[in-house]
C-alpha cells in the first residue's frame, strides 16, 4: 500500500482538527505546539509516541489552507507540514486525497467541490452536512462511488463500543442515550452516530422530536425496535456519554480518547481510498443527517 500525499483544509471556529489530524500523520513540533488554540492538542499528543503512534505508514500530510495564510502558517509550523497552499485550486493539484478538517457543514460543499471535480478522495469532517438535500449535493459531485468519507471519529472510539460480553449481559437493546456539550450541529452527530452504527437491527426511522435551542437540545428519536434521547448542553459541563438499555440490564460508556478516536477514523479514510467499498453506507450516514435536520426544528 502506497503512501498517500494529504491536503488538510482548515479551519472553523472551536475545532482543532487541522493540528491534531496532521500531527496524528507527521508528528508535531513541540515547542509550535505549545501556540495551538486549543490546549487539550498538545495535552494528548505529549502522551503518545512518536512516530510508533503516528499513521506516518499510511501517509503524510503536505499541504496546508486556511482563510487566513497566518493560521495556515503556525498549523504547518507545529505539525510539520511543508507546505502553505495559496488556494484550494492549487492543493488540489499536488496531493492525492484531501482532509476537510472544519464542522462548519453550511461551506463543506463549497470547499469540497474543486477536489470532487478532479476526482480526488475527500474526508469531510462531521457533520457531512445539516440537511439531506445539501448531503444529496455533495454526492452528486462525486465522480466515483465513495469519493466522499465522513464519520464522527467516535463511530471507531474502542471505549464507546460494546463487548461481545456486554452485549449478552444486556440483551435485545431497547433505549439507548446519548449526552455531550456544546451545539447539536456540531456535537450531535457525535453521541448519534457511535449508538446508531452498534443498532443494526433497529428498524426505520419513524419520528424525530425535537426541544430546546441549539445548545440545550433534547432530540427524542423513535426507529421501529429502539428509542433513543439524545442531549447537548451548551457550556454546561457534561460527560460525553452514551447509554444502552436492554431487556436484561444496562451499561454507561465514556468517552475520554480523542487521539487513538481520531487516529482510528483517519487510518479508515485510508482504507476507503484503497477499497472504497469498505466505506460506511450511505444510507446509514443519510439517515444520521435526517435525524440532525429534524433535530435543528
Amino acid at each position: 500500500m502506497s503512501k498517500i500525499k494529504l491536503g488538510v483544509i482548515g479551519m472553523s471556529e472551536g475545532n482543532g482538527h487541522p493540528y491534531s489530524w496532521s500531527a496524528i500523520f507527521n508528528g508535531y513540533d513541540a515547542v509550535a505546539m505549545k501556540d495551538c488554540p486549543f490546549p487539550v492538542i498538545p495535552e494528548y499528543l505529549s502522551k503518545q509516541k512518536f512516530p510508533e503512534d503516528s499513521l506516518a505508514h499510511l501517509g503524510t500530510v503536505t499541504h496546508v489552507w486556511c482563510q487566513d495564510k497566518a493560521m495556515a502558517a503556525h498549523i504547518a509550523a507545529a505539525a510539520k507540514i511543508p507546505n502553505v497552499s495559496e488556494s484550494l485550486q492549487v492543493m488540489a493539484g499536488e496531493v492525492d486525497a484531501v482532509l476537510l478538517a472544519r464542522d462548519d457543514a453550511e461551506n463543506h460543499y463549497e470547499m469540497a467541490l474543486p477536489f470532487l471535480k478532479v476526482g480526488l478522495p475527500v474526508f469531510i469532517d462531521k457533520p457531512l452536512a445539516l440537511s439531506v438535500a445539501d448531503a444529496h449535493k455533495i454526492w452528486a459531485a462525486q465522480q466515483y462511488p465513495n469519493q466522499v468519507f465522513s464519520c464522527s471519529a467516535l463511530r471507531y472510539a474502542r471505549e464507546l463500543l460494546l463487548t461481545d460480553t456486554e452485549k449478552q449481559n444486556i440483551g435485545d437493546i431497547q433505549l439507548v442515550e446519548g449526552s455531550v456539550m456544546k451545539k447539536w450541529e456540531t456535537y450531535g452527530i457525535h453521541i448519534l452516530e457511535p449508538l446508531v452504527a452498534q443498532l443494526p437491527q433497529r428498524g426505520q426511522l419513524t419520528a424525530v422530536k425535537s426541544m430546546g435551542s441549539s445548545y440545550q437540545k433534547q432530540v427524542l428519536v423513535q426507529w421501529e425496535n429502539v428509542s433513543g434521547y439524545f442531549k447537548t448542553t451548551g457550556n454546561t459541563p457534561c460527560p460525553l456519554e452514551v447509554k444502552f438499555f436492554g431487556t436484561r440490564g444496562n451499561i454507561s460508556k465514556t468517552f475520554f480518547d480523542s487521539f487513538n478516536a481520531f487516529k482510528n477514523s483517519l487510518a479508515e479514510f485510508i482504507q476507503v481510498i484503497h477499497h472504497p467499498e469498505k466505506n460506511i453506507p450511505q444510507l446509514e450516514t443519510l439517515e444520521l443527517v435526517n435525524i440532525l435536520e429534524r433535530g435543528l426544528a
